[in-house]
């Protein structure tokens, strides 16, 4: 009688586990599946039109003698455990530092530990950021004036740019919150795929840059060429929560609790773009 206790006893210790690894292995072919269907979600936002640049605008980047360091959009793709734990969360997350810090991390869905619970705290993150306006200012710092006078000229005179000092121009976010960097991210991921424009949050126009597109000022006038960097307004609402790793019955999940709104607006230059006006007086 004891032996056959014991048989029962030792089978429905290894049934947990067995049926883990079963339902491990029915799973895994639907995640593959998942994986390829997975890239869609990000196209749509391409699927917007882009905003019209005006023919004002020019792109100065072979002519620019600072080179400016292009921005690396801070997407990440999500690692396999990456994405089985953001399917789990009752929260949207697209923050670039959290997903890799999953990406960075190893945890094992051990059968033997099939009673095993735990609550990790990770801590407070920006969650996710949703874009509510995105404009464009082509004219949002001046970066040069060129002046011709012609005012003692028989005929027309030809004005063209060229860049007198050197020229920095940074934006950034028009107020101060919570883990500034990682909210600078995900609202420049959004600016960049709704304008498709070259967008960070620094760019240098150098000295003695030039642009070989004439400007003809008639006699007894003055010409005035001023150029300016553009900046895309990007503006929308960061979620803010507490961010838990929870492994319970050898099943692991992300649990997020106190789940905060907040409103913010940033301002991203263009990258190498100059818009020009032309004016003339006498």
């Amino acid at each position: 009688m004891k032996k056959i206790l014991v048989i029962v006893m030792i089978t429905l210790l290894l049934l947990p586990g067995h049926a883990l690894a079963v339902e491990k292995v029915k799973k895994e072919p639907k995640q593959e599946q998942k994986q390829e269907q997975k890239p869609l979600p990000k196209q749509e936002p391409k699927q917007e039109a882009a905003v019209k640049v005006p023919n004002s605008v020019v792109n100065i980047s072979k002519e620019n003698t600072y080179p400016n360091s292009a921005q690396d959009i801070p997407y990440l793709e999500p690692s396999k455990l990456a994405k089985d734990m953001l399917k789990t969360s009752n929260v949207r997350i697209t923050n670039p530092e959290l997903i890799r810090l999953l990406n960075e991390s190893s945890i094992s869905a051990s059968k033997v530990a099939f009673w095993y619970r735990a609550r990790i705290f990770l801590g407070q993150y920006p969650l996710s950021y949703q874009s509510t306006k995105t404009s464009v200012n082509w004219e949002y710092q001046q970066a040069n004036t060129n002046r011709l006078d012609n005012r003692g000229g028989k005929g027309s005179a030809v004005l063209s740019y060229s860049q007198v000092t050197h020229k920095r121009v940074t934006g950034g976010l028009t107020a101060h919150i919570p883990n500034e960097e990682a909210v600078k991210k995900m609202m420049i991921i959004s600016a960049s795929q709704k304008t498709e424009l070259p967008l960070a949050f620094q760019t240098n126009i150098g000295a003695a840059t030039k642009k070989n597109i004439p400007y003809n000022i008639a006699p007894k006038q003055v010409g005035l060429l001023y150029s300016y960097v553009p900046a895309v307004n990007e503006r929308g609402r960061v979620a803010y929560g507490e961010v838990y790793i929870v492994l319970k019955g050898g099943k692991r999940k992300i649990e997020v609790q106190n789940v905060t709104q907040q409103g913010i607006g940033a301002w991203i230059p263009v990258q190498d773009h100059l818009s020009f006006r032309f004016n003339t007086a006498r």
